[in-house]
């Protein structure tokens, strides 16, 4: 099975920190975000895996190169000429990625343990172009569901902004934060009509006019977004608790 790790982000969110490092170099407890999320896909079975650059993109080469690329198949997928988002990373990896396997999409900055074999069964058994993995978490931003579990929208509950797949009106809708992981169908490549720089989100919405764009809730006992340095922290502290006990 096949695996793409985004990981082309300026990071932002943190800085200072990301100002001389990728985000997917920072540590913790002596482990960077990128080797937390290689080993996580590879105890899952995953055996080859995309990962994408933009930031201070030589750094995570030569690490990966350091590192014997962890001792499974790696591919880099360089954005360098230009920073495509999520879904125009993906488009651009899309013949790394090719193959008869669900995909695996994986944000460099999440941390959880989430059951990645149940996702995938999920996936499959209800025969999806894609599946988010979702949370029932506070959030400024949320994915809409019907009661189908189809995606049908998404709202910015700070700035009011929706958009929506279907018309407006139906009654029993769910509204989900996204987890940052997901698992796609490779036929999907077929279908992304978008070009250069755009979110996979907004991919999802369009194309779940017409195809099986699906949520998956997630009730893991643990997810973090180690993106934002309040949280970074918080991770930091409670793998230190661990180690200590």
């Amino acid at each position: 099975m096949k695996a793409m790790i985004f990981s082309a982000g300026l990071g932002t969110r943190l800085k200072p920190l990301t100002d001389t490092k990728p985000k997917a170099l920072i540590e913790i407890g002596g482990k960077t975000f990128l080797e937390i999320v290689v080993e996580k896909l590879k105890k899952f079975g995953v055996n080859e895996i995309v990962v994408n650059v933009y930031h201070l993109a030589e750094q995570i080469t030569k690490y990966l190169k350091e590192k014997n690329n962890f001792d499974i198949k790696i591919h880099i997928s360089d954005e360098r000429e230009m920073l495509l988002d999520t879904g125009g990373g993906l488009k651009k990896a899309a013949s790394l990625l090719i193959g008869d396997e669900p995909i695996i999409l994986h944000n460099v900055d999440v941390l959880s343990n989430t059951d990645l074999a149940d996702v995938v069964k999920h996936h499959v058994e209800v025969n999806a172009l894609a599946t988010i993995v979702v949370r029932e978490r506070k959030s400024q931003r949320y994915l809409i569901f019907d009661e189908t579990n189809q995606l049908i929208g998404w709202k910015n509950t700070e700035t009011g902004e929706e958009k929506m797949s279907f018309p407006v009106g139906l009654t029993h809708v769910r509204l989900f934060a996204f987890s940052g992981i997901h698992v796609i169908n490779p036929e999907i490549f077929n279908l992304l009509k978008q070009e250069g720089k755009f979110s996979i989100i907004d991919a999802y919405l369009e194309l779940a006019k017409n195809h099986k764009i699906v949520g998956y809730l997630d009730n893991a006992s643990f997810w973090m977004d180690i993106g934002k340095p309040g949280q970074l922290e918080e991770a930091r502290k409670l793998v230190e608790f661990q180690n200590q006990g």
